[in-house]
């Protein structure tokens, strides 16, 4: 691939609104849960926010967030312009450390769903885990 066409790829992929993104905010309503999205008043902008429960809702994708799963097959780390890649995942990864550190602070829980767990057949593991780390129901 060109690096024109590469350029144009990469220029399409979406922050907010991305297919796992709306699974969770999907399921998370469905659970009868209200929310707010994408809150720039606080640290790193979270996914969904959960007022009434005083948590956070982060939903990552497996490669842009380097998802540490050796099952994840989602988050390899590209072969070609590594001096490029690796820096680039680093620093994301440890921008995901200091905005979860900050929330903490601010006495906010915190939620991330990997993209790899907003799959159809893990739907009820999610629904599961979501519930433990909020509680209770909406």
């Amino acid at each position: 691939m060109t690096d024109p066409d590469r350029s144009r790829q990469m220029s399409l992929v979406r922050s907010k609104g991305t297919k796992p993104e709306m699974a969770v905010r999907r399921l998370l309503h469905a659970m009868g849960f209200r929310f707010r999205l994408h809150r720039r008043d606080l640290p790193g902008c979270p996914d969904i926010v959960l007022p009434r429960h005083n948590t956070v809702v982060f939903v990552h994708g497996c490669f842009w967030h380097q998802h540490g799963d050796p099952a994840c097959w989602r988050s390899r780390m590209p072969k070609t312009r590594q001096d490029f890649w690796v820096p680039k995942l680093e620093r994301n990864v440890a921008r995901d450390q200091e905005v979860g550190a900050a929330l903490a602070a601010l006495g906010w829980s915190i939620v991330v769903v990997w993209e790899c767990e907003t799959t159809p057949g893990k739907k009820v593991d999610l629904e599961a885990r979501l519930r433990a780390a909020i509680g209770g129901s909406g």
